[in-house]
């Protein structure tokens, strides 16, 4: 019985990772963007992350986090991996799954607020990051192979921001650098309810 169950569970192992070779995702960096430069750090080698999402989910009342919805409101849980807004005049409330920072030294907590809204963002590695990987691209445009996804909302923190991503695989997880990262079609909605101004906390 433990015999079969383990060459089960080694079968399914060989599976995964013979699936993921296939699609190329083996070792891909995953990146975020520095908010004032618009350059980038590396993040973790997703493939050596093994839990599964975790996510969890649960409406909230904006009335503990917030003294107003001037604006609106984003509030990023990183416990429960989850990103609530509520409009100024409390029509809309969403709740989005996320990525978040990779460890407890990488996430910052506490209020800021969204300073710049870019659709297409670009990408372009420090200087650093050029050093050690010289056959990065230098730049790379507005497009499927950029790693903030389609829309990015650039926050009052320097190389923080909440974006997209084209590698859904990030969300539900810890894999980033300090970003908050959505999948590209709930960027894309919270980028046309969000404002310059927007208020956000980090908790």
């Amino acid at each position: 019985m433990s015999f079969s169950r383990e060459k089960l569970i080694n079968r399914r192992s060989f599976l995964m990772s013979s699936a993921a070779a296939a699609g190329g995702i083996v070792g891909a960096p995953v990146l975020a963007q520095d908010t004032d430069s618009g350059s980038t750090e590396i993040e973790r080698d997703l493939s050596e992350v093994v839990r599964r999402n975790i996510s969890s989910f649960r409406s909230l009342d904006w009335r503990p986090y917030f003294s107003n919805l001037r604006k609106g409101a984003i509030l990023v849980d990183t416990t429960s991996r989850a990103l609530h807004y509520w409009s100024e005049d409390q029509s809309i409330y969403k709740l989005y799954p996320t990525s978040v920072p990779l460890s407890e030294e990488l996430t910052r907590l506490g209020r800021t607020s969204v300073v710049r809204k870019v659709e297409g963002p670009d990408w372009r590695p420090t200087p650093s990051m050029l050093q050690r990987n010289p056959e990065w691209p230098p730049y790379i445009p507005p497009g499927p192979d950029n790693p903030l996804g389609t829309h990015a909302l650039y926050l009052s923190w320097t190389y923080y921001r909440i974006h997209g991503t084209h590698d859904t695989r990030k969300i539900g997880r810890r894999s980033s650098n300090g970003c908050i990262g959505l999948y590209n079609e709930h960027i894309k909605e919270l980028f046309g309810f969000a404002q310059v101004g927007t208020q956000v906390l980090l908790i």
